[in-house]
């Protein structure tokens, strides 16, 4: 206990903590030297995060647009008379003109209960468990069974809903307060609708609780009204359909009422070129900003602040400080060179290949070119009249231009070369700076910061021996001055005391 016990300075009147502080500043520049290395390296990861998450972003576009031929290859579809016919198309469709003759509507089977039987809601009595089984026929000739309990005492509402509520049942009911009656709609139309009743007691639940007089086993329900399937004639050729709505060679078309009508498909030409202009932004977008930090000044003589110095300052000398501190983390880093270089390449090697030799071959024969001005950093320039000017013209081709699959570089499209670009870039990154679900072992910053944090740890550990070091001395100091003081009060009070 008394080697640990510090004296500060009542003996040689020294302030002798702020010696030792004083002291301990210079023993602790290493330490504050690994803290800035450290923090630097967080710098330098997080910004490294922060390009993938730029990379990321871009290959995100590429495959939700440019690979996509819902998203290229758009159709539009207009009807001249949208009250009978509308339709949408995919983008496999042809360019066409249909026309389309409705005869007849498709509408959906319906039963009605009783009309001379009123169901009174108020003294609806379910007297025992009920198991409902159906034999269900659809509107298109599909078939499936259906099975209800209806626990004793349930309700006329809740008895409806569990109706309603069966998927393979398939039906609308409603109950009318008014005519005390109730109403059973099949959801799909079509002439095939049916709803057999399976046993006795299903009969007889619809028969006595729910107005359907005659219900039978064995037998459709009663009070029917037949669906009917949709007639119409497609380019001369009479056809039907269970539902109105039907797709035929790519074009999905809706029928609304009889009379005639022509859909007429094509390609959606400003679709695509939003698609390819949004494309050339985003792109523009990444490189620019990657550029930028390949780029920006690297100030060495403005390292990160430590804590002490931190607290001298006000929050706008942090500010800026910190803002000189953090600028050039990946000044002219090869990764992100090397990865922008290949994707200029991606961009500008010719699309081979027999499928593309009669389309186009290069983005500047759509209108894409790079610009002339060298501190544009390789961005995209549209000519805009000259790209909707080839959509026009040729749409596939331009989509095999991106698309083309092949395992020959050459003959792969420049999406598809960008994608294996960007995936490529993002994984050196990561393996330089990780993920944020990564553990520090997992990449090789992280294992700098493991090493650098075992240093400060074994740093700070010495720094602690190294103060009590420099207490144990002063401490000593100040017990050797006050055995001096005391000896000199003694020798004082001696010689006085002896002369008298």
């Amino acid at each position: 206990m008394a080697s640990n016990m510090r004296i500060g300075g009542l003996a040689s009147g020294m302030d002798i903590d702020q010696i030792v502080k004083d002291l301990m500043k210079v023993e602790r520049m290493p330490l504050d030297k690994l803290k800035q290395k450290k923090q630097i390296l967080e710098w330098q990861r997080d910004d490294y995060r922060s390009m993938n998450a730029l990379l990321q972003d871009l290959d995100n576009y590429i495959f939700n647009n440019l690979t996509l031929q819902s998203s290229m290859l758009k159709k539009k579809v207009t009807s001249s008379n949208d009250s009978v016919v509308s339709a949408t198309a995919s983008a496999s469709a042809a360019n066409v003109a249909t026309n389309i003759e409705v005869q007849q509507i498709a509408t959906s089977a319906i039963w009605l209960s009783d009309e001379n039987t009123r169901v009174d809601k108020n003294n609806f009595n379910v007297e025992k468990d009920y198991i409902l089984t159906f034999n269900v026929t659809n509107g298109d000739g599909s078939s499936k069974q259906a099975t209800i309990t209806i626990k004793q005492g349930t309700t006329l509402d809740g008895v409806i809903s569990q109706l309603n509520n069966d998927p393979n049942l398939g039906i609308s009911a409603f109950y009318d307060e008014q005519t005390g009656r109730i109403s059973i709609m099949k959801k799909d139309t079509g002439e095939k609708a049916s709803i057999v009743l399976e046993d006795q007691d299903t009969a007889d639940f619809f028969a006595q609780k729910l107005g359907f007089i005659g219900a039978v086993a064995g037998a459709e329900l009663t009070g029917k009204t037949d669906g009917k399937d949709a007639v119409f004639t497609i380019n001369g050729l009479p056809t039907s359909r269970s539902s109105n709505t039907f797709t035929i060679n790519g074009v999905t078309y809706t029928l609304k009422s009889t009379g005639s009508a022509t859909i007429t498909t094509s390609t959606d030409t400003d679709a695509m070129f939003n698609v390819i202009k949004g494309f050339v932004d985003k792109y523009n977008e990444v490189i620019s900003k990657i550029n930028a930090e390949l780029k920006e000044e690297r100030y060495r003589n403005y390292p990160p602040l430590t804590d002490e110095q931190k607290e001298a300052m006000t929050e706008k000398q942090i500010e800026l400080w910190e803002e000189k501190a953090r600028s050039g983390m990946l000044r002219g880093d090869s990764i992100l060179s090397s990865g922008l270089s290949k994707m200029r390449m991606d961009l500008y090697t010719k699309v081979e290949g027999s499928n593309i030799t009669i389309g186009f071959s290069q983005l500047a024969e759509i209108g894409i070119t790079t610009s002339s001005n060298y501190l544009d950093g390789g961005k995209l320039i549209i000519d805009e009249t000259k790209l909707r000017q080839k959509i026009q013209e040729n749409p596939d081709a331009i989509y095999r231009l991106f698309n083309n699959d092949s395992t020959n570089y050459s003959e792969k499209g420049i999406a598809r070369r960008l994608r294996d670009t960007i995936k490529n870039t993002i994984g050196k990154i990561e393996q330089k700076a990780g993920k944020t679900i990564w553990t520090n072992q997992q990449f090789a910053i992280g294992r700098d910061l493991i090493q650098i944090d075992s240093q400060i740890d074994r740093f700070e550990d010495r720094l602690k021996e190294i103060e009590d070091r420099y207490w144990r001395q002063f401490t000593a100091m100040e017990k050797a001055i006050q055995r001096a003081n005391e000896q000199s009060m003694y020798l004082m009070n001696a010689f006085f005391g002896g002369s008298q």
